[in-house]
């Protein structure tokens, strides 16, 4: 949260809501402004084509863009775009329909998502599995999970402590599947 006269900018997301109070409250996003983050995603998979990269993950964790629009706690919306699960699903989905059609479909796509928002308000290990299953039917060759970033939830970092929500993701979609996190030990491979 950096301050316009210190080389920041205006943040946006799916609601005007303020992280904490003290930083800036993001512009919702109207049609347009979704419709321009869809075409900047895909550009920059051309990009990437052109480069000739193997592999390529979008980011929909920690708090970032796509993770608030995924968590109730960050969209607060009302619309098709927030509300129910589905609701909170579709933009990002959009996004990742709109790179794998940009993608190579030889070449691995895969999404960072979070398991848990570690906050009885937000998004549930229910919803990543939802959110799992929608990417895979979309083209998803994996999911990278992670947790947290939507709001000031008190996360208990331990070894292995996102483990479970990988675990929980794999057998009951079944797309490949990682966590991270404190992971120190080969054996959290297994769980």
């Amino acid at each position: 949260n950096v301050p316009a006269e210190e080389g920041g900018w205006q943040t946006v997301g799916p609601s005007a809501l303020a992280f904490i109070p003290e930083w800036q409250t993001p512009v919702e996003l109207d049609r347009a402004g979704m419709e321009a983050i869809v075409d900047g995603f895909v550009r920059a998979t051309q990009r990437c084509v052109r480069l000739g990269l193997d592999l390529i993950e979008i980011h929909s964790a920690h708090g970032y863009l796509l993770s608030s629009f995924l968590s109730p706690i960050a969209n607060q919306r009302t619309d098709a775009w927030g509300g129910s699960r589905e609701n909170r699903m579709r933009f990002p989905l959009e996004v990742f329909a709109a790179v794998r059609g940009a993608w190579p479909a030889q070449r691995p796509l895969g999404v960072r998502c979070n398991g848990t928002d570690w906050d009885e308000r937000g998004l549930t290990p229910e919803d990543a599995v939802a959110y799992a299953r929608a990417l895979q039917e979309l083209g998803c060759d994996y999911v990278d999970v992670s947790s947290g970033g939507n709001s000031m939830a008190a996360i208990p970092l331990a070894p292995g402590y996102q483990v479970p929500f990988a675990h929980r993701i794999r057998p009951d979609v079944g797309i490949a599947t990682m966590a991270v996190g404190v992971i120190r030990d080969p054996h959290h491979d297994e769980m």
